[in-house]
């Protein structure tokens, strides 16, 4: 009887840490479109940022030295979002749950069931 509850107990606990490691890989995804959203409004504003620069100035966009700048703003604006999205996946990546394999246990104890 200390078996069979000891089965139903592991099969519980591991539907439990599946709902929980589904939850958390739910959440670390809307971490990752909140991460977007905020990194696409800020190179937004850098760029509009230099693009205004340009303009007092009396500077066009149309060469290739302001592209080459606005290139630059746009890799360092998104850099550090672009590392923790790859963190944020590998986070997902670790994320794992094994399931009970009632067999492998019945068959392990198969002498004692028998005895």
């Amino acid at each position: 009887m200390g078996q069979l509850v000891s089965d139903v107990t592991e099969v519980l606990n591991y539907n439990k840490s599946k709902k929980e490691a589904k939850n958390q890989r739910q959440q670390i995804l809307q971490e990752i479109a909140n991460d977007e959203k905020t990194k696409t409004n800020l190179v937004k504003k850098a760029l509009a940022t230099q693009k205004a620069k340009y303009g007092a100035s009396g500077m066009t966009i149309d060469g290739n030295t302001e592209n080459a700048v606005l290139k630059r703003i746009k890799a360092e604006t998104e850099e550090p979002y672009n590392t923790k999205k790859n963190q944020n996946i590998a986070k997902i990546k670790n994320i794992k749950t094994t399931k009970p394999n009632l067999l492998k246990t019945l068959l392990s104890r198969f002498d004692d069931l028998l005895g």
